[in-house]
Formats: C-alpha cells, sequence, structure tokens
C-alpha cells in the first residue's frame, strides 16, 4: 500500500516537473512513510512519484518507481496483488527474468506481454501507472471492485496529472478549485459523491475496473470488468450452484480469498468488532493455521453502541491476541481534528476507520483485514428488507403518487419525509428507494445548498439505472457499486492510510463475488446472513444470535455532551435549508471544514 502521483506531457516539461513532483510527493507522504522516488523521464515528457509502505519485498529491490526492460517501461503501483507468486512462476516459466521479489515487477512484465489484458490477471487491490518510454505512452489501471482510489485531471494542452488522492492535486493546483455543482448535490443527498465525479470539476476518479490510456496527449477510457450481480437479464443463469452444493462452494472461496489476504512479509491483523463478518475472518483465519493474531477493537462507555465486551470474548474463544482502546467523547474530539485534517473529501463516515486505524498504528501494525462487504453481499441491511416494500406499494400507489409526494414534500422539519416524497414523484426504481433510504437532505434542500457552495451552475439530475429482474440482487448491486464503493472503501482508503496502515477485505474479492453470484438471491440474501453462516459454522452463537448494531459511534450523545458546541453554526439556515438532524449537521460541518482547507 502506498501513494502515487504523476504529470504526463506532450512536450519536454522537465522544468516544470521538477518544481510540481516534490510538492506531490509531499502531498501523499502519510502513505507511503517507508521509502519514496521520483523519476523523470530522459525526454521530460513523464513525472512519476512514489511514497512506499513497505509489505512486500522489503529489500531496496521494491524499490519505486520500479524499471524493466532497460527502462523502457517505469511504474508507480499502490496495493498488493495476492497471486503475484503464482504469476511470478507463470512468467518465469515463459523465460522470464525477475530481479524482485515483489508484486509491481510481475505487473510490469505483464504488462509488457499482454498489454492492456494484464489487469485481467491480477487479483488483489490496486491503482497503477505504467510510462512506456519507447511507446510515449501512459496506461494506468484500478481494480475491479474499487478499493484503490485514483483521481485525474486532463488539461486542455493534453497534459496528464493523477494522483492517489484529490487532496494532491489540489493543494499543488493542477486541477482548478472550481466546484462540481452536480458533485456537490449529490454529497448532500447522499452523503458521498458517486464517481467517476469528484467535488472539483476539473478532476475525475477512474472507475473500478476501468483502465485509461494516454498517448499524445489524448485519454482513452475502458472497461474491464463488472459486477456480476444484479444485471437487467433473467436471474436464472445457467452457471448457477444447487442448492446441495452452494454452501461448500461458498465456504471454499471464502478460504481461498482469507488465505490470499494474508500474502505479506509483515505479520497481518485484523479489525474486530461484535459482528458477524469480522468473526467470520477471524474464525476462517484460524481454520487456515493463522494463530497468534494481532485483533483490534474500539469500546464505549455508551452500553447501545459497545460492542467491545463481546469481541473480547470472541477473541479468547479463536486465541487471538486483542487489543482493545475505550474511546471518549473528549478523546474522540480531540481525534476528530486530525480526521478532519487528513479528509481528502468529505464524508458522513470514515471516522470510525480512523479511529480504530489508530488503535492498530499505535500497536504497530502495518497491515489488517477488515470484514467490509459482508452487509452488501449477504443482504444484511435494512435495505434488503424495505427497498422492495417501498417499490410495490408505490406501484399500487399508482396515479396517486404525485399527491402524496407533494403532500410528504410540505412537511416542515422532517427530511426524511422530503426524501419519501422524492421518490414517489418519480418512476419507482432501486436507485430512487435508496436515496429516500439512506438519504441526507431531500433532493430540493440539496439542490439548494449546490446552488450556495457551487454559485453559477445548475445541479442536474443523477441518471437512474434500470432495475434487473430480481429486487433483492438490484439492492446488492446497488449496496455494492454505491454505499460501498463511493463511500465505505473510499473512507477507509483515507482513514487508514492516515496511519500508514494497510487495509484489506478478503469479502471485496472478485473470485469470491465471481462465485457468489452464481448464488441465487433467495439462498444468499437470506434473512441474518443465514447464507454466511451455513458458510462458517464456527462463528460463536452469541455472534449470530445478537442484535445487529453496524460500527457506528455515538455521536448525538458527543455533541451534546461532550464536544462544546463544535457543530454549533449548523444549526442555522443555510439557503433556506435547516438541519435537522445530527448527521445533517455533520455533513454541513465537514464539507465546510474541507473548503477552508
Amino acid at each position: 500500500m502506498c501513494g502515487i502521483a504523476g504529470l504526463i506531457a506532450k512536450t519536454d516539461s522537465t522544468e516544470r516537473f521538477a518544481g510540481l513532483l516534490p510538492r506531490l510527493e509531499a502531498e501523499i507522504a502519510h502513505r507511503g512513510p517507508d521509502d519514496r522516488g521520483v523519476h523523470i523521464s530522459r525526454d521530460g515528457r513523464a513525472g512519476l512519484v512514489h511514497t512506499r509502505l513497505s509489505i512486500l519485498d522489503l529489500t531496496p529491490a521494491g524499490h519505486q518507481p520500479m524499471f524493466a526492460l532497460n527502462d523502457r517501461y517505469a511504474i508507480v503501483f499502490n496495493g498488493e496483488i495476492y497471486n503475484f507468486r503464482a504469476l511470478a512462476a507463470s512468467l518465469v516459466a515463459k523465460g522470464c527474468s525477475l530481479r524482485s521479489h515483489s508484486d509491481t515487477e510481475v505487473i510490469l512484465l505483464l504488462y509488457h506481454l499482454l498489454g492492456a489484458d494484464c489487469v485481467r490477471e491480477l487479483r488483489g487491490m490496486f491503482a497503477f501507472a505504467i510510462w512506456d518510454d519507447l511507446e510515449k505512452t501512459c496506461f494506468i489501471a484500478r481494480d475491479p471492485l474499487g478499493i484503490k482510489p485514483l483521481y485525474y485531471h486532463h488539461d486542455s494542452a493534453g497534459t496528464l496529472s493523477f494522483a492517489s488522492e484529490l487532496r494532491a492535486l489540489r493543494a499543488t493546483g493542477l486541477a482548478g478549485a472550481e466546484l462540481d455543482a452536480d458533485a456537490v448535490a449529490a454529497f448532500f443527498q447522499h452523503g458521498s459523491v458517486p464517481e467517476p465525479r469528484t467535488l472539483l470539476r476539473d478532476v475525475q476518479c477512474l472507475e473500478a475496473g476501468h483502465w485509461l490510456r494516454w498517448s499524445d496527449g489524448v485519454v482513452k477510457s475502458q472497461s474491464y470488468w463488472t459486477l456480476p450481480i444484479g444485471g437487467t437479464s433473467d436471474p436464472a443463469r445457467a452457471d448457477s450452484l444447487a442448492s446441495n452444493e452452494d454452501t461448500a462452494a461458498v465456504r471454499a472461496a471464502m478460504l481461498d480469498s482469507v488465505q490470499h489476504h494474508f500474502v505479506s512479509d509483515v505479520p497481518v491483523g485484523l479489525f474486530l468488532s461484535g459482528g458477524i463478518d469480522s468473526t467470520a475472518l477471524l474464525a476462517l483465519s484460524r481454520t487456515l493455521g493463522h494463530d497468534q493474531l494481532k485483533t483490534y477493537s474500539i469500546s464505549f462507555d455508551e452500553a447501545d453502541f459497545n460492542e467491545g465486551d463481546v469481541a473480547r470474548r470472541t477473541a479468547e474463544h479463536f486465541g487471538s491476541i486483542h487489543l482493545d482502546s475505550r474511546l471518549t467523547g473528549p478523546d474522540a474530539r480531540g481525534l476528530f481534528d486530525r480526521f478532519l485534517r487528513r479528509l481528502d473529501q468529505p464524508s458522513v463516515d470514515g471516522f470510525n476507520t480512523f479511529a480504530v486505524s489508530h488503535v492498530a498504528h499505535a500497536h504497530g501494525a502495518k497491515v489488517v483485514l477488515s470484514g467490509l462487504g459482508g452487509d452488501e453481499l449477504f443482504g444484511s441491511y435494512p435495505s434488503f428488507r424495505r427497498v422492495p416494500s417501498m417499490i410495490r406499494l408505490a406501484r399500487r400507489v399508482g396515479p396517486l403518487r404525485p399527491v402524496a409526494a407533494g403532500a410528504l414534500r410540505n412537511l416542515s422539519g422532517s427530511s426524511r419525509a422530503g426524501r419519501f416524497g422524492d421518490f414517489l414523484s418519480e418512476n419507482p426504481t432501486v436507485d430512487a428507494a435508496m436515496s429516500a433510504l439512506r438519504g441526507i437532505f431531500s433532493r430540493r434542500d440539496a439542490v439548494a445548498l449546490a446552488r450556495h457552495f457551487a454559485p453559477g451552475s445548475e445541479p442536474a439530475d443523477l441518471p437512474r439505472a434500470a432495475d434487473p429482474a430480481d429486487l433483492r440482487d438490484a439492492v446488492s448491486a446497488h449496496e455494492l457499486s454505491h454505499y460501498m464503493r463511493n463511500q465505505l472503501l473510499r473512507d477507509s482508503d483515507v482513514a487508514s492510510m492516515a496511519w500508514g496502515l494497510e487495509l484489506r477485505v478478503p469479502l471485496v474479492d472478485r473470485a469470491l463475488i465471481e462465485v457468489l453470484a452464481r448464488v441465487p438471491a433467495e439462498r444468499r440474501l437470506r434473512a441474518d446472513k443465514a447464507m454466511l453462516i451455513e458458510a462458517v459454522p464456527e462463528i460463536p452463537a452469541w455472534v449470530t444470535q445478537a442484535p445487529k448494531r453496524g460500527f457506528t459511534f455515538p455521536f448525538e450523545k458527543w455533541f451534546r455532551e461532550d464536544w462544546h458546541g463544535l457543530f454549533a453554526d449548523t444549526l442555522k439556515p443555510i439557503a433556506g435549508v435547516r438541519p435537522v438532524s445530527w448527521y445533517q449537521r455533520w455533513s454541513l460541518f465537514v464539507f465546510r471544514s474541507w473548503l477552508e482547507r
């Protein structure tokens, strides 16, 4: 896990790059505290930056930018390729010679042999850029699920600039500061910005499962993988697993993923809550022989939020070395200031991962596993029940929807009513229902706030996707490609890397998801994560039978009692919008804090 950045130009830009590259390096230095490197090509058309968190091949041979084939190729790479050893063996069998024991060199040689198709061979999380000094092209790629971020700006002169974090392009002035009104409205409506948009009008996020090629000032982007869940075709797949074989297949795929995610030259730890997902990872890790695993958790004085006792009991059951930190309101307030300084884009989430990453970092960890992805894949969010019900009800209401929508929108002081009014005012799709269910502000209020913060442009409605035949699969796909990708994964990357910590997500694995996609929705998405529990029967009853809480913090109490008016200004109306809930106040506060930086 590292930080990468770069500049690619049509003409010799050595002098300009020499001034900009050190500034880019400084902005991503926290992502790679172990090593750093800067390279400008001989012709001055390419400049690459890398800051390294050493996980694989801890020797100088793993230094980046890395070169291959008499310096024809130069790469900067952020992430981990879990199947790199098998790929390396295949390359050696084909006559290739490797100078290191790193996954970075494997990517370079695969690109030489396969070109853009090299990404189809890679199992892991990644964002990388390869400069070809012979062809004068730059190839950039991002992993299938969007675990690792990559932001880029392509200007009118054809120059391409890119970085692991938006802040690097923003702070160095490589991209303009003008806000994207559509993105601002989306943030206030949903709590995050959907890719490929960012809050800056001139910067895009390379979409998950896409690559981009720059050649002579022109960029071309292409998808190489699509989520195999939630398609618009008939859900009865020809390769569906039979009911008497799906549990064994899912268990085998989960064991395989967990084993791959332990590929490391440094110890691997685990974030452990009181929930099913992280407990499943701990159980599978123990089954695979990873004893004496260090587990990390956060506990609270507030009983309704505290899972520390359950996590401790689970750790004792599986024999892990458990490290728990008690987080009080005043302690969280001190940590919150640092969180705000590290925010790459504002979010209504992320502080929880930031806090537990601090715990792991304080105990010397460099790599941790997280159970992120289990709720989206095994159907435990309330959305899996509520969204289909909402759509069925809206269809029954039929022509009365506009009347009901108007009545709900006119209810003063109720953001939820306004959001459900939005839902009833348009075709009842999963996209629309999720906006109502997960939303922050109503569409009307979000647009008003966007006009206030990004004047001069009118926010447009984002397109709604067509629903697949199975609404349960549609909700799963939406959770995976919207909430998980645009918020959870993005926040987890920034929050963990702020502490120089690599966070791995074994449940967000392409090979595992391709197996799960073969399990029909009525079995995969059964209530209470029945599919997951059957696949990992080692999970104790005190975990499986406990009410679902989620990894949430007692923010409302902290606002009232411990954070001493920090959010007081968010009670004032802005552009005619009066924030009511704590999460509305949070979204306004973090957005304004981001703007001020």
